[in-house]
């Protein structure tokens, strides 16, 4: 009897020290993974900078300083475009940092493989491949904004008054498009990705209300509703309610709030098809 009460005390004082062992040990798993993924995004930074750069900054040219230029749009169309070219750079970095690895991690090379066989929960791989996505994003709008800003010139009605929107819009903005690439990365088929882009991307690129304003809709409200399924519309009206408050946009209330809501869809949806992919 002695022994075994001296035996329990000590099991129930080592179980919170396990528990804690285990919590410090997936953190540590998720940081080396983290930084893995960082590391190959520097190795590979100008391949990054052409792939999501190179259409935004093609957009600036020929929209933002080349028409404005001959007279055939205002000068105060630079206004409505800058938010929508940020948006559109951020939503093709973060989608494709997540969607092609996960194509070529999931090939018939199965390069996901030394990854599943870490020390963790394998949901915890996905939410890194999200986070590490989202990065990218964030990054590839921090780029684009000075480059815009040089080749328009004197953008109206241009503000950082409200940082604080704009840093929200960006991070949520971020995570909705980088767990939109975990899902596209998992459900579609390797020998499909490249209809991704004219299936998906493209349009998504066209009517995401990143070359004009959401509210400029309302002349065609069918038009205008039916656009509301795409995620890059609450970006750019968004970063518009932040960067340029002039410009008639949606409110930013109902942007953020939608951008919360689809990004847990596409986080949970992708990371059920990452599972069972993985599992598969």
């Amino acid at each position: 009897m002695t022994v075994t009460a001296s035996t329990a005390p000590r099991d129930a004082t080592l179980a919170p020290d396990d528990a804690s062992d285990r919590a410090v040990s997936s953190a540590a798993v998720f940081g080396a993974l983290f930084r893995r993924d960082l590391r190959v995004a520097r190795r590979e930074l100008p391949y990054f900078l052409v792939r999501t750069l190179m259409q935004p900054v093609l957009f600036i040219i020929v929209f933002g300083y080349l028409l404005p230029k001959m007279g055939f749009v205002r000068g105060g169309y630079t206004t409505a475009l800058l938010p929508g070219i940020l948006a559109v750079s951020l939503a093709l970095s973060a989608v494709q940092a997540v969607s092609l690895p996960m194509v070529q991690d999931f090939g018939w090379t199965r390069e996901i493989e030394d990854r599943l066989l870490a020390p963790v929960a394998t949901p915890l791989i996905a939410n890194e491949k999200v986070v590490a996505g989202a990065v990218q994003g964030i990054i590839s709008a921090i780029v684009v904004f000075p480059i815009a800003r040089l080749i328009m010139g004197p953008i109206p009605g241009l503000t950082l008054a409200h940082v604080l929107p704009f840093v929200a819009i960006t991070a949520l903005g971020a995570l909705t498009f980088s767990a939109m690439g975990l899902l596209m990365g998992t459900a579609i088929a390797p020998q499909q990705i490249g209809l991704m882009f004219s299936i998906i991307i493209a349009p998504m690129l066209m009517f995401g209300c990143a070359y004009y304003p959401w509210r400029g809709l309302d002349r065609v409200p069918v038009i205008k509703y039916l656009v509301l399924v795409n995620p890059l519309v609450y970006v750019a009206e968004g970063m518009r309610g932040a960067i340029t408050p002039e410009v008639p946009h949606m409110p930013l209330l109902a942007s953020s709030g939608a951008l919360v809501l689809l990004a847990g869809v596409f986080w949970y949806w992708g990371r059920r098809t990452f599972l069972k992919k993985a599992l598969g």
